[in-house]
């Protein structure tokens, strides 16, 4: 078993390639393509936001007639029903109206007129790279995780003060779960099909939580920072207990972390909540008998022969010639440490049992052993 040196290191090990893994995806030519897609639509005010979601709560990407066919090459369809949005009236003031309104700006907004806009799913075209076209959601093949998600469910109801409740996933507009600050609740879409999704989710919640709820030091920050973090602490989590979710967390946090500068900021506030989620994640499988099965190698090195000892040593060390992706070869490097910890203690083991069956023989000092250990 690592020792708690082993466990420190591998949990800043995990948070570290999160970093490295999203900072590489956000060099990526189809991310460039996404931002430049996401600059072309026009920045909203709260207020109309609100007045979209009113008008048509579907809505994810808008745009003016004129603006679809100019910038994306789209049509709006015939009978489209438009959204209205406010757009200032600005009017150059005379120096009447100046001393009147008590200002010296030369322009003011005296009114609003509302200007209609459409939804990307009311038009006709050229595709639209979209969050949801750059963030793959590919857990389809993720193993079977339900135990460890109604263990950590029933932990949070039972041994903290948030509420784990769930709701249909119709009702949550196309979210996967959230967190409500204000009566400290997670809330999770129970019908969701995929269970290391539910569990991803509901370490992403657990995360808000932790980090955005009222009392937290980091409540104020921004939503980039915050969706971040939680996804982020989410990732590490999955990957903690063997299950990858990079096509998912990875995408969705670059998609947030626009700015590397916010990249390094948020994860590097994440660590201790990381820890946290990891620490308890460890409590439950291990209570569940997972513990062996997903944190260490695939089988118990302390039950292998010498020979079938040697064999997996020397599969790793082949696996890691030929891996190409840098978190699967770190993954085989620990595993590798951990099959050489063992032969290292057999090997120390058997010249102490033959030092004690031979007592005639003269023994090294003590810095020899050190040196011929180096």
């Amino acid at each position: 078993m690592p020792n708690k040196a082993d466990v420190k290191a591998w949990k800043a090990q995990l948070v570290a390639q999160a970093e490295q893994q999203i900072l590489k995806l956000t060099d990526s030519d189809q991310f460039k393509k996404y931002l430049n897609t996401l600059a072309k639509f026009h920045r909203y005010s709260a207020r109309n936001i609100d007045l979209i979601y009113a008008q048509n709560p579907q809505a994810t990407q808008v745009a003016g007639f004129k603006q679809w066919q100019k910038a994306f090459n789209r049509t709006v369809n015939r009978g489209a029903k438009a959204i209205r949005i406010a757009a200032p009236i600005i009017k150059k003031l005379t120096p009447a109206e100046q001393k009147h309104l008590d200002t010296t700006d030369e322009r003011a907004i005296v009114g609003y007129r509302y200007l209609p806009v459409f939804d990307v799913a009311q038009t006709s075209g050229e595709p639209v790279l979209s969050a949801k076209d750059f963030v793959k959601e590919n857990l389809a093949d993720h193993q079977n995780v339900t135990s460890l998600y109604n263990a950590f469910k029933d932990y949070l109801n039972q041994q903290t003060d948030l509420k784990v409740s769930e709701v249909p996933l119709a009702t949550l507009d196309g979210a996967k779960g959230y967190f409500q600050p204000n009566t400290n609740e997670i809330i999770i879409g129970g019908d969701e099909p995929d269970n290391a999704l539910k569990l991803k989710t509901l370490y992403h919640e657990y995360a808000h939580s932790q980090l955005h709820g009222l009392k937290s030091a980091f409540k104020d920050r921004p939503r980039a920072y915050q969706e971040t973090q939680a996804e982020a602490v989410a990732y590490v989590a999955m990957q903690n207990i063997g299950v990858d979710t990079s096509n998912y967390s990875l995408g969705y946090v670059a998609t947030w972390a626009k700015d590397k500068a916010v990249i390094h900021s948020a994860l590097s506030e994440i660590q201790q909540v990381s820890n946290k989620v990891i620490e308890l994640s460890d409590g439950l499988t291990k209570q569940l008998g997972l513990q062996e099965a997903q944190k260490e190698p695939a089988h118990d090195l302390k039950k292998l022969s010498a020979h079938d000892l040697n064999k997996s040593y020397q599969g790793l060390q082949q696996k890691i010639k030929q891996a190409t992706d840098s978190q699967q070869k770190s993954e085989l490097k620990t595993q590798l440490n951990y099959v050489h910890q063992e032969i290292s203690n057999r090997t120390q083991k058997q010249l102490q049992d033959f030092v004690r069956q031979n007592p005639k023989i003269k023994q090294p000092v003590q810095d020899e052993v050190k040196q011929r250990q180096l």
